[in-house]
C-alpha cells in the first residue's frame, strides 16, 4: 500500500487494484496531473479504507484477492457516496452489469490508456463536485428544490426521495438519473442527451449502463418494471418521465 502523505487539497484518490506495476504506473500519472492517490492491492483491505478515509473517488478492479471488485463496492455503498469508477473486462456485459448492479458509478474497460481514465475521473468528480454545491447552495436559499409526483417526492436540497412516506434507497448515480428524468417530465430525453449530461461523454451505441440504472429506479420509485407507467421507454427515442399517472 502506498500513499501520498502530503496535506493537499487535492482530489484524493483510492485505486484498488493487486497489478502493483500496473496501479502504480497508473497512480504516477495521476498524481502529476494533480491527483493524490492511495493504492490498495487487497480487496478486503479496501473495505475498511475506503469507509474511513472517505475518498473523493474509488478507482476498483473486478478480479482482486481477499474480496473481488463487486464485493468491496456492495460492502461500501451504503457507507460511502462518492464516486467509484469501476475497471472491467474489455467485452464482458455481465461485469458491467453486476458492477452499475452494486453501486458503481460507471465503468471503463481495461487495458484503459491512462489519459481515458483521467477524463473519466475528473468527470465524476465534476458530477460529484456540482451535486455537492448545489446541495450546499439550496440549503442556504429559501427556495425549495423539491418535485412532487403524488406519493413520490423528490428533494434534491436533501438528495432524498420518498415514496409513500419511506425513503428510497438510491445510489448517487441512480439519484442523479431520477432528477433528470424527474426535472425534465413529460419531454423525452435520448440516450445520448443523458449520457453528456451525467457522464460528460458521448454515447457510443452500445453502453448499457443508463438502461440498467432506470430498471433498478423502476421499481424503488413504484414502477412496474414489466409494464412501466412512470418511466417509460420511448423506443428509438430514449426515456420520458411521467408527470401525471391519472
Amino acid at each position: 500500500m502506498r500513499t501520498d502523505t502530503t496535506e493537499s487539497t487535492q482530489p484524493y484518490v483510492i485505486i484498488v487494484e493487486d497489478d502493483e506495476r500496473l496501479a502504480e504506473l497508473t497512480a504516477e500519472y495521476l498524481r502529476s496531473n494533480g491527483l493524490r492517490v492511495e493504492v490498495i492491492g487487497d480487496g478486503s483491505v479496501a473495505i475498511g479504507a475506503i469507509i474511513d478515509r472517505q475518498p473523493d473517488i474509488v478507482v476498483l478492479d473486478l478480479m482482486l484477492p481477499g474480496a473481488d471488485g463487486l464485493e468491496v463496492c456492495k460492502s461500501v455503498r451504503d457507507k460511502f457516496r462518492k464516486p467509484i469508477l469501476m475497471l472491467t473486462a474489455r467485452t464482458d456485459d455481465v461485469d458491467q452489469v453486476l458492477g452499475l448492479e452494486m453501486g458503481a458509478d460507471d465503468y471503463v474497460a481495461k487495458p484503459v490508456k491512462p489519459r481515458v481514465l483521467l477524463a473519466r475521473i475528473r468527470a465524476l468528480l465534476r458530477r460529484s463536485d456540482s451535486a455537492d454545491g448545489q446541495q450546499e447552495k439550496n440549503g442556504n436559499e429559501s427556495t425549495q428544490n423539491r418535485l412532487e409526483f403524488g406519493d413520490l417526492v423528490i428533494d434534491n436540497s436533501a438528495r432524498e426521495v420518498w415514496l409513500g412516506g419511506e425513503a428510497v434507497d438510491l445510489t448517487s448515480a441512480e439519484y442523479d438519473l431520477l432528477w433528470l428524468l424527474a426535472s425534465n417530465a413529460g419531454t423525452i430525453l435520448s440516450r445520448e442527451e443523458i449520457f453528456e449530461r451525467l457522464r460528460g461523454i458521448q454515447y457510443d451505441g452500445q453502453d448499457r449502463s443508463i438502461d440498467v440504472r432506470v430498471s433498478r429506479i423502476r421499481p424503488k420509485v413504484g414502477d412496474d418494471p414489466m409494464n412501466p407507467r412512470r418511466i417509460k421507454t420511448v423506443r428509438s427515442k430514449g426515456y420520458l418521465f411521467v408527470r401525471d399517472l391519472t
